[in-house]
């Protein structure tokens, strides 16, 4: 831990009985004051139960979470970190009869069920399903599990906003502009959400956007509930404000006079979940709420000459321009520029070579940024960086479960256990060639490709392996007596697995994991990766197990078909936090851009990749919802223009390049290509700003 400033250590001791607001850009030091407070507060005699560690998301607690995990730090009970939807379901955990029957739950006697995003999902599919074919958004081109993730998208919205979920359709509808054919889709959004809200409510499952109503509505308001949560947390640290909801912000603004001491944290020209709901503007409203407001302004991160690119690029996005000082004669900003996308790729994979072998930056010091980080881009720049002797993560939290080589391995295996789960014809070859490939370790392609021809049969219509011990000697030879040994356990395991009652997909994963893939020999042995990979799946399967009530009447076997089912049509992941947390590997981190800035991690070296995409800025069109027109700043009824494209384009282009400079301690490499990947020209606003900033920081110098 680095010496604290006087200003630090300001935050740090001030005095019980205030409510400090605390701003400036990423970088500062803000949230490590946050961190020294939260243990001066241990140090003072405060019991860790009476504070409270509020954030829009868990992955932002990361910090409190490794300083609270330090031997001997916590004592007398556990600090408390939550985010609203956190808040929401442990109150409605707490009081739940006191809600029952005033929200109109239709099972007075039972418990209420939480869903995931995966779970939510899959009802929403149930109920929506059958409705699409009858016509229901016959004009939207949208793959089905985007179409469910943005109905609940409309109705997240209006619960963290605050309006009623009946009210989504017209205020789409009423901002909307162009050709009328889009209005009977957000009419069809509409019945879909009304249905999902009705099904919640007869069956007492609650998705994220009926937790949060439900607290806000019918608990947030109890003087019962009001005490609990008073007495309980009596301090309270809450970060990266601009990242959470209005509503949130609400229950701030009337908790805050109770506590005995607040400490709320702000970024500058943050808001990056703006898409999901986040408002910047009523967290800097807070401000008036506190006694006390103090702004850092030295960044612990950037080097002199990128805060002098940051102050040329605010001067390019319209800012006063900055006052003269001494600065070398160009920016730390390396063009990486090549006429087609893939010698792009090249050239970065070369750089950052370059960067680690040449110049001796750890790895995990380096991120490559992309607008939008597709299976494609991910696999063609991990095999470009492995070339190079490079290690290699990424991270991208919308990927769906089945996307990860590693949950397709487990699923076919799952798929010849228990093959009458399967549609025909399901399982195809080439699925066996892969499972093999990741299932034993030192298989190659080649191999797996010829071991699948020979083993690979169907019995009465369904999947399974032959013994290993039929095939020729000469052609075992070629497979190995090694692979041939590994291979045949596992033929044995599913056998034996197949004639025994079915059992809980959960169980059969971590089963399969400990007993057969995680041992030597085999491809997930000694690999993390492979490990958080399966504790996701494990997750997964046992929350939408527990998604199902008794009265729904739904047995295991279907249960576990249904769950393969939809793990196999793509359904988006819900959060898992183990996937953002810093993995002990030294790599190379590929990432969405975005995704970056809400891990919050500065690193020495950036890759900004396709700086001619207007993906960097453009806000991608969602067919069935609008999340600046579902804003309390919107005025209901007002047109969204082609002006507000704009100037949202330009919002996000200011956002997001100066955050990304921000968290930058010593280089930036820009890659362009003059014809996309799709081989299209490409002149994207982020390169033009770029040049004009360079060219006025060179001029300055």
């Amino acid at each position: 831990m680095l010496p604290l400033t006087s200003q630090q250590l300001q935050v740090v001791q001030h005095p019980i009985g205030e409510r400090w607001f605390l701003e400036g850009k990423a970088g500062c030091g803000k949230t490590s004051a946050a961190v020294e407070r939260l243990l001066y507060l241990m140090q003072a005699g405060v019991p860790a139960h009476h504070i409270l560690i509020y954030v829009p998301q868990r992955t932002l607690a990361q910090p409190y979470r490794q300083a609270l995990a330090v031997p001997g730090v916590m004592a007398g009970g556990a600090v408390t970190i939550l985010t609203l939807g956190g808040l929401a379901r442990r109150t409605i955990e707490t009081f739940w009869p006191l809600v029952i029957k005033e929200a109109g739950f239709g099972q007075p006697d039972e418990w209420p069920v939480f869903l995931t995003l995966e779970t939510a999902q899959y009802f929403m599919a149930k109920l929506v399903e059958p409705l699409l074919a009858q016509g229901f958004f016959a004009s939207a081109n949208v793959h089905r599990n985007r179409l469910y993730s943005q109905i609940l998208d409309n109705l997240n919205k209006a619960a963290l906003v605050g309006f009623p979920h009946t009210e989504i359709g017209e205020r789409l509808k009423s901002a909307w502009s162009g050709s009328p054919g889009q209005l009977s889709i957000y009419d069809d959004a509409q019945t879909c959400a009304n249905l999902f809200r009705q099904f919640c409510l007869e069956h007492n499952v609650l998705d994220f956007s009926l937790q949060v109503e439900v607290f806000l509505r019918y608990l947030w308001k109890n003087p019962l509930v009001q005490e609990t949560l008073q007495r309980q947390y009596r301090h309270l640290i809450a970060d990266n404000i601009e990242e959470d909801a209005p509503v949130s912000h609400d229950i701030l603004r009337q908790w805050l006079p109770n506590f005995e001491s607040a400490l709320l944290i702000y970024d500058h020209d943050a808001g990056y979940r703006v898409f999901l709901g986040a408002d910047p503007i009523s967290a800097y409203s807070l401000k008036q709420a506190c006694q006390v407001q103090i702004t850092f302004e030295t960044s612990f991160v950037q080097p002199a000459p990128l805060q002098r690119l940051e102050q040329t690029l605010r001067w390019t996005f319209g800012e006063p321009p900055p006052p003269p000082q001494p600065s070398p004669a160009s920016p730390p900003v390396y063009p990486l520029f090549e006429r087609f996308y893939p010698q792009m790729l090249e050239r970065v994979a070369e750089q950052a070579a370059h960067c680690v072998h040449e110049e001796g930056i750890p790895p995990s010091q380096v991120v490559i940024l992309a607008p939008y980080l597709s299976d494609a881009l991910r696999f063609s720049l991990s095999d470009l960086l492995e070339k190079r002797h490079l290690p290699v993560r990424s991270h991208r939290p919308s990927r769906a479960l089945r996307e990860e080589a590693t949950i397709q391995c487990l699923l076919t295996l799952a798929a010849l256990a228990y093959p009458h789960y399967l549609q025909p014809n399901r399982l195809q070859d080439f699925d066996l060639t892969i499972t093999l490939l990741q299932a034993i370790e030192g298989m190659d392609l080649v191999r797996a490709r010829l071991l699948t021809n020979i083993v690979s049969r169907e019995v009465d219509g369904l999947p399974t392996l032959t013994s290993f011990e039929q095939i020729k000697p000469d052609v075992q030879e070629r497979i190995t007596y090694r692979i041939g040994e590994a291979y045949e356990r596992l033929r044995r395991w599913i056998e034996d697995v197949r004639a025994a009652d079915p059992q809980e997909l959960e169980v059969f994963f971590v089963r399969l994991f400990e007993e057969i893939l995680s041992q030597p020999g085999y491809g997930f042995y000694r690999n993390e990766r492979a490990g958080e990979l399966t504790a996701n799946l494990v997750e997964s399967a046992r929350k939408f197990r527990q998604a199902f009530r008794e009265s729904m009447k739904v047995s295991l076997e279907e249960r576990n078909r249904e769950y393969l089912r939809m793990v196999s049509e793509g359904v988006i992941a819900a959060q898992y936090l183990r996937s953002w947390q810093p993995e002990n590997e030294e790599a190379i981190l590929i990432s969405p851009a975005y995704t970056y800035l809400l891990s919050n991690r500065p690193m020495e070296v950036q890759f900004w990749l396709d700086i001619g995409s207007t993906g960097w800025y453009e806000r991608l069109f969602q067919p069935l919802t609008q999340p600046y027109v579902l804003s309390r700043h919107w005025k209901k009824g007002q047109p969204w223009t082609a002006d507000d494209e704009a100037r949202v384009a330009e919002e996000n282009l200011r956002r997001i390049t100066l955050g990304l400079v921000r968290r930058c301690r010593r280089s930036i490499y820009v890659g362009y290509s003059e014809y996309n990947a799709s081989g299209f020209e490409q002149r994207g606003d982020l390169l033009r700003v770029l040049q004009e900033s360079v060219e006025i920081f060179a001029r300055a110098a």
